[in-house]
């Protein structure tokens, strides 16, 4: 094993946290892993349907150049693309490598690596371990990192929440305050980097498919300490929800990759309504293109299921066995909260808040604009653009902290001075914040509940900034935030003397969900086109002249402030996007 050479603390224990510590921890770098669950509860473990890379095991002349262009093309040509490009180059060894940690990816029964399709592609390139392919890759991940902590060069700390990175007067990042969520402790925690690995931020829209801790929290928090956040207004609805009284769950897009139909009834028969508009893909457009046609059919022509906003997904015509082995994990969840068996009755579902391809901005070694400041995962904004492709979340978080885990400990052998050798005063000085921080959260009492406030504001972000966005509805919904925010001042509870610890960590995180929420709605006003999952009515036509830009949100007082940067088109000529004919547009330029 590697001398030491210097520290790092990952914040978020989920794929991009635990492959970058394993790479960095591989170059001899002590690493402390904070998290505020098990990392083994960390959100990946609910990926489902799989992961992407340009294997080939079905002879379909699959190459990491088509892997490479249907991210960029799904993703509406937003994405810079020679990241894309490494990303896809590495993908095949990134899954080798996890079947030799152990992973028990689905195989045929000649022991090939099995594939299946997934939107906005036409040949099969996920790999998947049956519907419960992110646990597998979380596992797997953990068991790869528990070999360092047993060498005493990883240090895991569950149950602890970032409350902001230490950066000392150079702009330079010495490290982070956290708190201890049992005893309410609050610690620095003194390093040479620092990696952002947290998640998305879906719980900002209320009921999402994320877990409750995907508040998008600790990435609002480096975001006020000058931290730029990228593309907030890109928010993928994910076609296949099923909604819930507490949240949505997913229905993985892996259930139409293996034969899954979208339909209602029209005129008294099933309409396969996807099957008819886009023939060249059929049930497997992108989910941009999905979720907007079921919101047609349900909203604009009134033909849901019941007469709600659902329709249905069906199984029903696949063979049981088949079903049970490619696709149990989610049937089962299905049947558990909704009481019907999918295997027999059509599933019904809507679309649902699911994946945030914004996030905070980095450069292609995935370091912030704070030196030392590193994010990976979906908290950051590189590998997706305005859509992201299903299946390639579950890489982008693998790849990312594969890429940033070397890139990392590099910085940390050739820093020019050692979080040892940082003045006191400037971690003091952050710590004293965060206590005084707390100490105001605890004087709270007046009348607003938080969690009502919450509701309110999800309900509202997921009419006006969702599937369809329309300015004067986004120039309101900014207006109704900046309100909910001088109410978030009068929030208490009933009982104001007996805060509980989770009742303190939600009103902190609230105060950032709403931060985040004008980022996001700010930026979907100023976005004058349709691209990806942004859709307007007003303009409905994507528009490269003006609007082929990565946004740039800054914090200040008065709300988010916007810069845009040009995308680099340097591999492939941007196209317009067309799912609804045979055959698709071609790469005009070779790497």
């Amino acid at each position: 094993m590697a001398k030491k050479k210097g520290k790092i603390i990952v914040v978020g224990g989920g794929l991009a946290g635990l492959m970058a510590t394993i790479k960095a921890a591989e170059q001899g770098i002590s690493v402390d892993i904070l998290s505020l669950v098990p990392v083994k509860r960390s959100h990946s473990v609910c990926a489902q349907g799989g992961v992407n890379a340009a294997l080939d095991t079905k002879g379909e002349n699959d190459t990491t150049w088509e892997h490479f262009y249907d991210t960029i093309y799904g993703g509406d040509f937003l994405a810079n693309q020679p990241p894309v490009k490494d990303m896809c180059d590495a993908a095949p060894g990134i899954i080798n490598y996890m079947a030799r940690a152990g992973v028990m990816f689905s195989r045929t029964p000649e022991g090939k690596m099995d594939l299946r399709l997934f939107g906005g592609v036409k040949k099969r390139r996920t790999a998947f371990a049956g519907a419960t392919s992110g646990q597998q890759l979380l596992y797997g991940c953990d068991e790869q990192v528990r070999k360092y902590e047993a060498h005493g060069l990883v240090k895991k700390y569950e149950g602890w929440e970032f409350l902001s990175a230490v950066i000392d007067e150079d702009r330079v990042c010495r490290g982070v305050v956290a708190q201890n969520l049992a005893t309410m402790e609050i610690h620095e925690f003194k390093a040479d980097a620092v990696l952002i690995a947290t998640g998305g931020p879906g719980v900002t829209y209320g009921k999402s498919t994320n877990s409750t801790i995907n508040t998008g929290s600790a990435a609002m928090s480096i975001y006020k300490q000058g931290v730029s956040f990228a593309n907030g207004e890109f928010v993928q609805i994910h076609p296949t929800g099923m909604v819930g009284d507490d949240k949505c769950r997913l229905m993985s897009e892996a259930a139409r990759g293996e034969g899954g139909r979208i339909w209602t009834y029209k005129d008294g028969k099933p309409w396969y309504f996807l099957e008819e508009w886009y023939p060249a893909y059929g049930n497997v457009v992108p989910r941009d293109v999905a979720a907007r046609a079921i919101y047609k059919v349900c909203v604009e022509m009134g033909l849901g299921v019941d007469g709600k906003n659902q329709v249905y997904l069906d199984l029903s015509h696949l063979d049981e066995k088949f079903l049970n082995n490619r696709l149990g994990g989610i049937l089962d969840i299905y049947q558990s909260f909704q009481g019907d068996d999918p295997r027999k009755i059509p599933m019904k579902i809507y679309p649902a808040i699911h994946y945030f391809m914004g996030g905070i901005h980095v450069d292609w070694d995935h370091m912030t604009n704070v030196q030392g400041l590193y994010a990976a995962g979906e908290c950051d904004y590189m590998y997706h653009g305005a859509n992201r492709l299903g299946a390639n979340s579950l890489l982008s978080a693998l790849y990312s902290g594969y890429r940033v885990g070397p890139r990392i400990a590099n910085y940390v052998n050739n820093v020019d001075k050692s979080y040892e050798d940082v003045k006191s005063s400037v971690f003091d000085s952050q710590l004293k914040y965060e206590k005084e921080q707390l100490e105001e959260l605890y004087k709270m009492n007046g009348k607003e509940n938080p969690y009502q406030l919450h509701e309110e504001m999800g309900d509202m972000l997921r009419d006006n900034v969702s599937i369809v966005r329309v300015n004067k509805e986004l120039k309101a919904t900014d207006e109704k935030l900046q309100e909910m925010m001088e109410r978030y001042k009068n929030i208490g509870l009933t009982d104001t003397s007996r805060w509980s610890n989770q009742d303190v960590m939600f009103v902190r995180q609230l105060k950032n969900m709403m931060e985040l929420a004008r980022v996001v709605t700010l930026g979907a006003l100023n976005r004058d086109e349709s691209r990806g999952a942004h859709y307007k009515p007003e303009f409905p036509k994507r528009d490269d002249a003006n609007w082929l830009k990565t946004t740039k949100a800054f914090w200040t007082k008065d709300g988010p402030k916007f810069e845009y940067e040009d995308v680099d088109i340097s591999l492939v000529e941007p196209v317009e996007r067309k799912y609804n004919v045979d055959g698709r547009a071609t790469a005009k330029k070779e790497a």
